[in-house]
């Protein structure tokens, strides 16, 4: 009976440090909700760590290519990504008319996204230090096939 204590205690420990480890780096949240009747309702929250991992998954033609056609900016989407970490939780852009209404911002080191109109609602929040990652990954891709 202790054994199986011990046992279950080790699965629910590791399974904790996973836990831990995997929403570290926070986690990438993209909502779409459609206005329409039937309209789709999409939402879907990723660990911001695996987002790196992932792109370990887009076929090395793929990424060398984006790599080459993004190289020369991506020290400066780096840079920007790092120095909006550093700032307090600001409104960067926001735009509204009738209908529409935009806002870019920064909030808890993610930057977010909110799109409202008429027909659907979008929502984005990705954390400064994923998009860190990524660039420095697409930059660092060496000259492709």
């Amino acid at each position: 009976m202790i054994f199986l204590a011990k046992l279950g205690l080790g699965v629910v420990g590791t399974i904790a440090v996973a836990g831990v480890y995997t929403f570290r780096d926070g986690v990438m949240r993209v909502d779409v909700d459609e206005a329409r009747a039937n309209g789709s309702h999409v939402h879907l929250w990723l660990p911001a760590a695996a987002i790196p991992e992932v792109m370990r998954l887009v076929p090395e033609r793929e990424l060398h290519r984006a790599s080459h056609e993004a190289r020369e900016w991506m020290p400066l989407a780096s840079a920007v990504a790092h120095e909006l970490g550093r700032l307090p939780d600001s409104t960067l852009v926001e735009v509204q008319d009738d209908k529409e209404h935009v806002k870019i911002s920064t909030h808890n080191g993610s930057i977010k996204i909110d799109v409202t109109d008429p027909d659907e609602d979008v929502h984005i929040a990705c954390p400064l230090a994923t998009i860190e990652d990524i660039t420095q990954q697409i930059g660092e891709a060496g000259p492709g096939a």
